[in-house]
């Protein structure tokens, strides 16, 4: 998964110029050309989000804005690659936004699935369903 961070203009609802919008459409179009390109999503500033924390066992539901900005996720693209290098290759070729600050840029992170998992420490039954809900998803039919 390639995250863009999030800054103080995306975290203000600044919307990116017509250009680099068409530019980021180049990039995921060019993912999607390549068959790697399973989701990309610009997402809105945590004012209009919100935090569940535990505390206690118990849940907490704390409302946005969140002030802590190198927490901040501004979009994300999730990519199906065969390596590591791969996906850093894809991430360099995403577009620069115009005005970058020093300092703000991507973070690459590998999606954890179950078939990562020991098939020891996981009950058949348990892999089963996970691997029916896949399935399921891949269809379009939910689960």
């Amino acid at each position: 998964m390639i995250v863009g961070k999030g800054n103080a203009e995306t975290e203000a609802g600044v919307l990116p110029d017509p250009e680099y919008v068409e530019a980021m459409i180049e990039y995921s179009e060019s993912l999607a050309k390549a068959g790697v390109l399973l989701a990309a999503e610009g997402l809105y500033p945590s004012s209009r989000g919100a935090r569940v924390a535990y505390r206690g066992g118990r849940p907490t539901v704390l409302d946005g804005p969140f002030t802590e900005s190198k927490e901040l996720i501004a979009g994300f693209w999730i990519i199906q690659v065969r390596s590591r290098e791969e996906a850093v290759e894809w991430a360099l070729r995403l577009p620069v936004p115009p005005g970058c600050p020093d300092g703000v840029g991507l973070e690459l992170w590998q999606v954890f699935d179950v078939a990562d998992m020991p098939q020891e420490t996981l009950p058949p039954e348990t892999a089963a369903r996970e691997q029916a809900l896949r399935e399921s998803l891949e269809r379009g039919t939910g689960a």
